[in-house]
């Protein structure tokens, strides 16, 4: 969330960057129009208040003395005025609250180094690493591959939960568990995170923390009569570890991994990659979070981007990153880049993780504050979050990548210690 009093002092500011990601320019209209209606709601509070605390003092002073007579008509008045006061504070509450669900709708200011553009026809391309394959055979997708190894499962999938669900078996679930575990003891042992197991269910409150709720409610998935939700991301619980906290200084950057499941209804894109392990109701990912200074957000966010893009380099798999332009950014994010991974039966680059750095956007709403060394403010963190990939494309990758000739598909070299037999 943006801080209020910003947004006031900064509108042709904010209304530039907002239109810039394709937000209606209306949203900043009600946000003054509510803001001048409050201000001028509480100067009014104040101006009764005043009065009442005058003349208060001076009915006082009348009873003192003994002039009831000039006190009564005093005391009539000020009734009528404390009960104007009651109504007032009650309407400045309701705008208040009006202004509050405003402004959490308002989504963070882009950094200025972010490029321009309406939709994702715009984002820059950076940087290609690896050598994009070349069959000697027409490369499959990966559900058709999947299901001829009977290591993909859709229609089982479907009768037990319905549509955009999977059901991996055999090598498909080992796999997975196999990236799984790569993934984490890459990101623990080599690039410094601790690893946590967050709860897969969390309040509106921790939501609302990193920007899930309300703007996003639709893609959610509810525990009917409970304030309980599923996660779309481990962003979300790992974030909230931290909310309405004050840490040191001393203790920056935090570093923190999380393997979860992901629960996400995709509201409004039915239709889109309804094919295989695009878009699923439930996936699987290992998530990044760093909690850090404004002064040195912005480096955190590379080396964040480069922890996520050795994974890719270690598995051998072709990709290319691209610097998301202001009208595809999240909308909590100043800064995004995405690891876009090569599928050869789908002749693309699909997306396959995420990097952002969030600034002071999540942290305003969290709470999560630090104190820098030798002073007594606090000043608000910076988070960052980064997938470090999601499980099930970098899995669809790999059938995708190392397909054989035969049906068959080749392990990823860096993966087999994984595969070996443990009892």
């Amino acid at each position: 969330m943006l801080e209020l009093r910003f947004v006031r002092e900064n509108l042709d500011l904010v209304r530039r960057k907002t239109l810039a990601r394709g937000v209606d320019p209306q949203l900043i209209d009600r946000f003054t129009a509510t803001d001048n209606q409050r201000l001028a709601c509480l100067t009014e509070v104040e101006s009764l208040k005043n009065q009442r605390n005058t003349v208060s003092k001076t009915i006082a002073r009348l009873k003192q003395a003994g002039d009831e007579a000039g006190a009564d008509p005093l005391i009539l008045e000020m009734r009528t005025v404390s009960e104007r006061i009651k109504e007032m504070d009650t309407t400045l509450a309701e705008i208040e609250v009006q202004l509050r669900d405003i402004m959490l709708t308002i989504p963070n200011l882009h950094d200025d180094s972010v490029p321009p553009g309406r939709d994702e026809q715009a984002n820059v391309e950076t940087k290609q690493w690896g050598r994009i394959p070349d069959f000697s055979f027409p490369p499959l997708p990966h559900w058709e591959i999947g299901e001829r190894l009977d290591i993909l499962d859709f229609d089982t999938a479907s009768h037990l939960a319905g549509a955009r669900f999977a059901l991996l078996k055999g090598f498909g679930a080992r796999l997975s568990r196999a990236l799984v575990n790569f993934f984490l003891d890459l990101h623990t042992q080599k690039h410094g995170y601790t690893e946590v197991l967050p709860p897969f269910l969390v309040n509106s409150k921790t939501m609302s923390g990193t920007g899930q709720l309300p703007k996003f409610e639709e893609d959610l998935f509810k525990i009917s009569g409970r304030d309980l939700w599923l996660i779309p991301t481990a962003e979300v619980p790992v974030t909230n570890i931290h909310a309405d906290a004050t840490l040191d200084e001393d203790e920056l950057p935090l570093k923190y991994t999380a393997y979860t499941p992901c629960f996400r209804a995709e509201a409004g894109s039915y239709g889109k990659d309804t094919r295989g392990l695009i878009r699923q109701h439930q996936f699987e990912k290992v998530e990044l979070v760093k909690f850090t200074t404004p002064e040195t957000s912005l480096e955190e966010l590379e080396s964040l981007l480069a922890d996520a893009e050795e994974v890719l380099q270690l598995l051998e798999l072709p990709y290319r990153v691209v610097t998301l332009c202001s009208g595809d950014l999240g909308f909590s994010a100043a800064k995004t880049y995405d690891i876009e991974v090569w599928l050869p039966g789908q002749n693309t680059y699909r997306e396959i993780s995420s990097c952002s750095n969030f600034v002071d956007f999540q942290a305003r709403r969290a709470g999560i504050r630090y104190r820098p060394r030798g002073e007594k403010k606090s000043r608000l963190v910076h988070t960052l979050n980064g997938s470090g990939l999601a499980v099930g494309r970098t899995l669809l990758a790999i059938l995708e990548n190392y397909q054989q000739e035969d049906g068959t598909v080749r392990l990823p070299p860096v993966l087999e210690p994984y595969f070996h037999k443990r009892f």
